[in-house]
């Protein structure tokens, strides 16, 4: 409530104390607009998602300015802003969701034709770069729904049960960290990784191996560690098994 009373939207957001905030800007937002910033730097979009969800959608279409500044407040959870003689920090602990076509034309990969040359769909993946790649814990390939799966009546999990699920598993995480300054598997200081991130030595193997193929950063490995601890508390599993490190490497996008 304090970032939007700076900004002088607590008037307009009457529920701000009762939901997590979602914010989903336009991706022709400037970088002030995003960041935060101005003569009397004000808080920006990544700010006004503190604690709530920042949702980017064509993510490639964003400035590069934009998407370059968003490195340093998805690994700080915090943004500093300085203008002449002023420094102003403000926190910004959100969960980003992004989206992004497979190509200019959007029909790569689909049973549609796609217009787009290969050097064209190659520059068009490569606008998001590899430091932010390695920022983002989970992408997942969306695939093309056919008519047939369309009109089918079978019926998809319900948003309750999910919610459900995701509830259990914050439960669990907020118990382990219960002495911590944090409450989340995405908040894992590496200084806590060995202690709660234990590997069996199969398990090792698998990680060791994928490291090296893949050629993977520090940051792309700790995170990997932090996604397979998520996936193992799904399955309410004290420790993290083959399976939960094999699924957790596999939502690492592949820099084309």
């Amino acid at each position: 409530m304090q970032i939007y009373s700076i900004c002088g939207k607590l008037q307009y957001e009457p529920s701000l104390s009762l939901q997590r905030p979602f914010r989903s800007p336009h991706h022709s937002i400037t970088a002030t607009a995003m960041l935060g910033g101005g003569r009397n730097p004000l808080p920006g979009e990544i700010s006004l998602a503190h604690q709530g969800v920042l949702f980017l959608d064509e993510l490639p279409e964003l400035k590069l300015a934009v998407l370059e500044g968003l490195r340093e407040p998805l690994e700080e959870r915090k943004i500093t802003i300085n203008r002449n003689l002023i420094s102003v920090s403000y926190p910004c602990n959100f969960i980003l969701v992004a989206s992004m076509n497979p190509c200019p034309c959007g029909y790569y990969g689909t049973k549609q034709q796609c217009k787009c040359t290969q050097e064209q769909i190659r520059r068009y993946s490569r606008k998001i770069s590899g430091p932010i790649i390695d920022r983002i814990d989970i992408t997942v390939p969306i695939e093309y729904i056919g008519y047939d799966k369309l009109i089918s009546s079978q019926k998809s999990e319900t948003s309750e049960k999910i919610q459900k699920r995701v509830e259990k598993v914050r439960r669990i995480q907020k118990e382990r960290y219960k002495d911590l300054k944090f409450q989340t598997n995405a908040e894992l200081e590496t200084k806590y990784i060995e202690q709660y991130c234990t590997l069996a030595r199969k398990s090792q193997k698998i990680l060791e191996n994928a490291y090296q193929k893949l050629q993977l950063t520090t940051r792309a490995y700790m995170k990997i560690l932090k996604v397979a601890r998520t996936i193992a508390d799904m399955d309410e599993s004290q420790y993290i098994q083959e399976q939960h490190i094999l699924e957790a490497i596999s939502y690492r996008r592949k820099e084309e």
